[in-house]
């Protein structure tokens, strides 16, 4: 349940970073070539916070879009 938003259910989810060298042909070059690919995660924006659920405050994980949107009321 750690870094998952209550109210959407927004979690982490995996990617790549991927790393390149050269010069762009745009700007005179060959082209860049890419050197290497790593996983890595994009983490949601998660804040704890104090809201209510079914008519009693409880804390919890809520992404910063939901607490934008107005989905945590206090």
């Amino acid at each position: 349940m750690a870094r998952e938003c209550f109210f959407c259910g927004k979690k982490p989810t995996s990617g790549r970073t991927i790393t390149r060298r050269g010069m762009a042909k745009s700007m005179g070059g060959v082209g860049r070539k890419i050197t290497g690919k790593t996983l890595r995660r994009f983490m949601p924006n998660i804040q704890s916070v104090k809201t209510l659920v079914d008519g009693k405050a409880k804390k919890v994980n809520a992404c910063a879009k939901c607490l934008k949107a107005g989905k945590a009321k206090k």
